[in-house]
């Protein structure tokens, strides 16, 4: 380190202690007052663009502005304007409940502009994301040999464990390698093996069964179809609670087939796979520890701020013999066999240092709170199922699965189905309008339902109970005008 000369630094881009710290302390002050004011805030509000495009559209400013006025424009123009997912009374999607622990980690993370990519340059963030990594190998059950990495969610976890799948089970690309996976896959499942190269005719999407998952008979017999018409079945992509209905695919039974086939059998756990901590969850995701492959979001079910997903494969050696390319001016980076370099095991050079949050909020509450608050997630689901079995105007259409159910308003007429399904889609834009609560649609075999996803451990029984009552007078009012 050079000693300090003496000399003051004449950056244009510095600001003094005393200005850092008072911007610090009205940044932390808004982040703590949106804790405390959450619940009484909308759950969305949504600006209009020619609004929004007459307060910020402007040319890229040459001189000042004081910080203090940028802070207000944002809570006006941005924060005020946001669908809140981390909402007590926010049931759409799936929610982002965080915790300030995390927020501030994520704050010292970008504060010390940690680059995680390399030992070299981050051995103690390395190290962080390397324990916190086998944390969740072991809340998983995978064997000892498992590795994996932090990336930005769900969707670049996917991506990743088909090119990981396809490099050790395929080792070169081929046109005629064939991806099963059933009709409540992620949407993601096929964003990745379209990103990768895969054609329509090598994707299999096959039926659910009446519980929404994947039929082994099915897959068995389509596998079979497609060996005799000299493809390569190579991957199976399982759900572990999918989004629709938190259902969870036969773990267990599809790792038997796919050892037994020689495919690989990724389980896509972005939402469901935080309920591994509970005895509850564990026995829904049994199966889990024999995938070679899963993808879990900690910034769901972990209660993280976004963006965390994680990638988790059976074998850590197999994400280097992927991803790793070594270039001319990286060759400092290669110290030795002990040390781990993240960006030779999946796609980014540039890695935040994302694990840092998720360690120090476990290390922080410790994992039993973390496990009380995703059986609580379990517990909500089904007082929402109780609460609508009571409602003569509601029908359940999936129950409590992982968090998550599905219901519609029906009221009391003979309503025709397409009547119905206009009702239920109007019901969601009347939720958006008021903003008291908030609550998605979601198709199920040719209906349109309502689906709530309850994980978020601020959640009350009265939360739910009033917003069963707001969806029965917003839907009254559409019947009978």
């Amino acid at each position: 380190m050079q000693p300090n000369d003496g000399h003051e630094s004449t950056s244009p881009l510095e600001m003094s202690p005393e200005e850092m710290r008072r911007l610090g302390y009205r940044v932390v002050e808004m982040i703590i007052e949106h804790f405390e004011r959450l619940r009484d805030k909308p759950v969305t509000r949504i600006a209009d663009r020619r609004q929004l495009e007459q307060r910020l559209r402007e040319p890229i400013p040459e001189n000042r502005t004081a910080i203090s006025t940028l802070l207000d424009q944002l809570q006006h123009d941005v924060f005020d304007n946001i669908m809140h997912m981390d909402h007590p009374r926010f049931f759409a999607y799936v929610p982002g409940p965080t915790n300030f622990v995390s927020v501030m980690a994520d704050a010292l993370a970008t504060g010390f502009n940690v680059f995680s990519g390399s030992w070299l340059e981050g051995s103690g963030a390395t190290m962080i994301e390397l324990v916190t990594i086998d944390w969740l190998r072991q809340l998983c059950g995978l064997p000892e040999i498992a590795g994996g990495l932090f990336v930005s969610g769900g969707s670049i976890a996917n991506l990743s464990a088909l090119a990981v799948a396809r490099q050790i089970n395929l080792e070169q690309h081929s046109d005629r390698a064939v991806v099963y996976f059933s009709d409540q896959a992620h949407s993601s499942v096929k964003r990745a093996a379209k990103t990768l190269g895969f054609n329509a005719p090598q994707l299999r999407m096959l039926p659910s069964d009446k519980h929404f998952r994947l039929a082994l008979v099915d897959l068995q017999r389509q596998v079979a179809k497609d060996r005799q018409t000299g493809m390569t079945p190579f991957c199976v992509v399982a759900n572990a609670g999918t989004t629709n209905t938190g259902a969870v695919d036969p773990m267990a039974e599809l790792a038997g087939f796919c050892k037994q086939q020689g495919l690989w059998l990724h389980a896509d756990a972005a939402y469901g796979g935080g309920a591994i901590l509970c005895e509850e969850g564990r026995s829904r995701l049994r199966g889990l520890e024999l995938v070679d492959s899963l993808a879990i979001d900690p910034h769901k079910w972990l209660f993280q701020p976004y963006e965390m997903g994680c990638l988790l494969v059976r074998d850590r050696d197999w994400l280097a013999k992927t991803f790793k390319v070594i270039s001319d001016y990286g060759k400092d980076e290669e110290l030795g066999e002990e040390e781990v370099n993240f960006c030779d095991l999946g796609i980014q050079l540039t890695r935040r240092f994302r694990a840092l949050k998720l360690w120090l909020s476990l290390k922080t509450f410790g994992l039993k709170a973390f496990r009380d608050a995703v059986a609580r997630g379990l517990d909500l689901a089904r007082t929402a199922e109780t609460i609508l079995a009571r409602s003569a105007k509601c029908e359940l259409t999936t129950p409590a699965q992982l968090g998550v159910l599905t219901f519609r308003y029906v009221g009391t007429d003979d309503a025709s189905l397409s009547r119905l399904d206009e009702v239920n889609r109007r019901i969601v834009g009347k939720c958006i309008e008021e903003g008291f609560a908030m609550v998605s649609t979601t198709e199920l075999r040719g209906k349109v339902v309502l689906r709530f996803c309850l994980i978020n451990p601020q959640t009350t029984e009265r939360d739910i109970e009033q917003t069963i009552g707001m969806i029965v007078r917003f839907g009254d009012q559409m019947v009978h005008g």
